[in-house]
Parts: C-alpha cells; structure tokens; sequence
C-alpha cells in the first residue's frame, strides 16, 4: 500500500510580484530537499503552449512526500510556516492567494495487503 502523499501548491501573486514570489519560492527548496522524506519538490511557473490551454493560478509547487505524516511535519518548520506568514497572511505580502491540496494515488477501497 502505498503511503505517499502528492502536494499542489497554487500561488496567485499579486500584479507585478511574479518573479519575486517565484523567486521566494524556489529559496524554499534547498532546505526541503534535505528532508528525508521529501521525495519531490519543485516550483514552477505557468507558460504559453498551445496545447495546454488551461487556467490555474500562475505558479505552482509540485511535491511527492513519503507519507502524510512526514508532509505535515514539513508544513510546521518554521520556515515554512514563516514563508505563509509573510506572503500569504501578511495584507503586505506578495501573493493574492494560495491554493495548496493533497492527493494520494490509491483507488477507493484499496485493499492491498499489508506485508
């Protein structure tokens, strides 16, 4: 059975803050590479392409965690929890909004023995 939990995290900056909430972002990374449980982390940020016309919020986190345990551990660091406080809860921060869900890859009612 799997364990692994799979984060999106969708940031709107504000007008003309993009590249410094990209930018802010990506400084998250080193530090929660090191985490052992961290198995992907990665910002992005949305481009033009004809074949992907869909609409989303312009930046977003891409992340795969060991276990829902391990992320939610990962979301109480402080710098985490610092980087919330400041751009996102902060009327004086950079970003408009955040949209951040879990997903796991299991089918309801999986039954996949435990070994």
């Amino acid at each position: 059975m799997s364990e692994k939990i799979y984060c999106v995290a969708s940031f709107k900056p504000k007008p003309g803050k993009e590249e410094a909430v990209f930018k802010a972002l990506q400084s998250l990374e080193p530090n929660t590479h090191r985490e052992d449980a961290c198995i992907h982390y990665t910002v992005t940020r949305q481009i033009d392409n004809p074949f992907a016309r869909g609409t989303s919020y312009p930046i977003v986190f891409h992340e795969i965690w060991a276990s829902r345990e391990e992320f939610e551990a990962h979301c109480q660091r402080k710098e985490i929890q610092d980087f919330f406080a400041q751009h996102v809860e902060s009327p004086d921060g950079d970003i408009e909004d955040a949209n951040v869900c879990v997903y796991t890859d299991e089918p309801w009612n999986f039954d996949a023995p435990r070994v």
